[in-house]
C-alpha cells in the first residue's frame, strides 16, 4: 500500500490532519489483522472528506476487494490508480475485480499496462496469474498455460512469487487433463514449501 501521508492540502488544518491520519492507521491495523468490516467504517468518511488523497483511496479500495464488493473496489483502486499515475502496486487486484465482473477487456489492458511497465518480478507474476486465469475463464486453457509457461519454472530457489506462479500453472494443467505436468510442479511446490495453500491435498487426489 502507498505510504503516503495525508497533508495539509487533503486534510485542512493540523489538527484536523492528525486526526485523519489517526483514523487511517486504525483502519490500517485493523486490515492487517483481517477485520476488514472495522476497516470499512473508518475509511468511508476518509474517503468522503479526503477524495485526492491517494493513501485512503487505496486502503478503501483494496478493504472493499477483501469484502467481495467488486464495484466499490473498481471505483477506488481507479481513483488510486488516477491519482498515482507512476504506481503499478495495485494493477494486479484490480484486474482481479474486473476478472471477477467478467470485463474481461479491461483485465487485459491493466496487464499489458503491468507487463510493459514491469515494476517488479512479484508484481509482474500476480498480474501474469490474474491474466492467466480471465483467459482461464473463458475456456482458453491452452491460451492461459501458454502465459504461465512465459515465466521461469526451473529456479533451484524459487521465491514465493515463483511458488504460486507454479501452483496456478500446476492448477491449469491437471484442469486440462496434463495430469503429469500438474504432478511434477505440484511436487516441486510441495518440497520448497509444504504448507502452501492445498499442495498436499492436490497432490493426493491426482492419479
Amino acid at each position: 500500500m502507498s505510504a503516503e501521508v495525508i497533508s495539509h492540502t487533503h486534510g485542512g488544518g493540523p489538527g484536523r490532519v492528525e486526526r485523519y491520519q489517526e483514523r487511517l492507521a486504525d483502519a490500517a491495523k485493523a486490515y492487517e489483522r483481517d477485520r476488514y468490516r472495522d476497516a470499512l467504517k473508518l475509511l468511508k468518511p476518509l474517503a468522503e472528506a479526503l477524495p485526492g488523497a491517494s493513501a485512503v483511496r487505496e486502503l478503501y479500495g483494496l478493504t472493499l476487494y477483501r469484502l467481495g464488493r467488486w464495484d466499490g473496489a473498481i471505483r477506488e483502486l481507479e481513483a488510486f490508480r488516477a491519482l498515482e499515475r507512476d504506481d503499478y502496486d495495485q494493477h494486479p487486484t484490480l484486474a482481479d475485480c474486473y476478472r471477477a465482473k467478467k470485463r474481461w477487456k479491461q483485465v487485459e489492458e491493466l496487464w499489458e499496462e503491468l507487463r510493459q511497465a514491469s515494476p517488479s518480478a512479484e508484481l509482474v507474476a500476480e498480474g501474469r496469474i490474474v491474466a492467466a486465469g480471465a483467459l482461464a475463464d473463458r475456456g482458453k486453457l491452452a491460451e492461459a498455460i501458454e502465459l504461465l509457461e512465459k515465466a521461469r519454472t526451473d529456479n533451484k530457489r524459487p521465491r514465493p512469487h515463483h511458488l504460486r506462479l507454479w501452483y496456478a500453472t500446476a492448477d491449469l494443467y491437471e484442469r486440462a487433463g496434463e495430469t503429469p505436468r500438474a504432478r511434477d510442479l505440484f511436487q516441486r511446490i510441495f518440497a520448497a514449501d509444504p504448507d502452501l495453500y492445498d499442495t498436499a491435498d492436490r497432490l493426493r487426489s491426482i492419479r
